[in-house]
């Protein structure tokens, strides 16, 4: 079979092609080596901090876990519901019975379970809160809804200035002011939710189809009935997505903070790690497993419920 002979257009066409993959490829082997020396001069950076131990040390990188282990696999889940242990010595490392929160003289609530509700209850506190602010200032950073103004630019740097620190940097700044407690975490987390879920929100606002809108305006109606009534129908399931991905994320940002203060889960985790507390440690990373799934689980339910299935159908025709 003989080749055609293209036209002077297609071997233009052809040629051209031919020179963006060229490039394509020549970017990218730039690219990875870019990243291969940054990832050499850092791990280089990290070998002369630590006196030349850092090369040397990688072999026992897994030490830690490897004999980081309870005496007895039973220990943990005794640990996890505080049932007393076999190998008790007096000592806290075996000590699952004394954090027990009594409701009656025999109904308790495990120590660790009773942490993990306190810091799933900041995660959803500051989640209601941070989501509600961040609702009512998402419609005045859309630029579809008050266009280029001073308005639109002092809502945006605020939601800015608010997600540029971690929740950890923030809570660390509060403490100073409302001490340690559940209370500097939930106003963390909250303010950092402020500006994440704002930026989130806005974007969705700015995609709208503003049709409807014009048609509102068209016969008069204000500017809150417009967003009321044309933009919140549109945008109200991706606010609820975001909003419950966000409870799953700060779940885990409760979870850190409360290793430096914040109560709840983190701070029981640290101490038992510190204090080489095998049980007790496997015990807390199972819970919080457990519990980012069963909240991973629901948010897809109630998204389910609240969208619809059809929304998650994905590249399946209308039966």
């Amino acid at each position: 079979m003989t080749d055609v002979p293209l036209s002077p257009a297609n071997e233009t066409l052809l040629r051209h092609y031919r020179g963006q993959v060229l490039t394509r490829r020549v970017y990218s082997v730039i690219g990875v080596a870019l990243v291969v020396v940054a990832l050499l001069a850092a791990m280089n950076y990290a070998n002369a901090a630590n006196s030349g131990k850092f090369f040397d040390r990688l072999p026992y990188l897994f030490d830690f876990l490897k004999n980081f282990v309870p005496n007895d696999p039973l220990e943990i889940f005794r640990a996890m519901f505080d049932i007393e242990s076999p190998y008790y010595d007096g000592s806290l490392k075996f000590d699952y019975t004394s954090d027990r929160h009594y409701l009656t003289e025999s109904l308790y609530i495990p120590n660790f379970v009773y942490q993990l509700i306190i810091t799933v209850n900041i995660a959803i506190v500051s989640t209601i809160i941070g989501g509600s602010i961040a609702f009512c200032l998402c419609f005045f950073a859309a630029t579809n809804l008050v266009g280029a103004g001073a308005v639109r630019w002092v809502v945006r740097r605020i939601m800015e200035v608010l997600r540029a620190f971690p929740e950890i940097v923030i809570a660390g700044l509060l403490t100073a002011v409302l001490s340690i407690g559940p209370i500097a975490a939930i106003a963390a987390v909250s303010l950092h939710t402020i500006g994440a879920l704002g930026k989130l929100f806005f974007e969705v606002v700015e995609n709208a189809d503003m049709k409807p809108e014009e048609g509102l305006r068209s016969v008069g109606a204000t500017w809150l009935e417009r967003v009321r009534f044309a933009i919140l129908p549109q945008v109200l399931p991706n606010f609820v997505s975001y909003t419950l991905l966000r409870t799953e994320i700060n779940v885990r940002a409760s979870t850190i903070i409360g290793a430096v203060g914040g109560g709840g889960i983190g701070e029981v985790f640290r101490l038992s790690i510190g204090r080489d507390h095998a049980a007790k440690t496997y015990a807390i990373v199972i819970l919080l497993l457990v519990t980012i799934v069963c909240i991973d689980q629901f948010s897809g339910w109630l998204r389910r419920r609240l969208v619809g299935n059809q929304s998650f159908a994905m590249g399946r025709g209308a039966a």
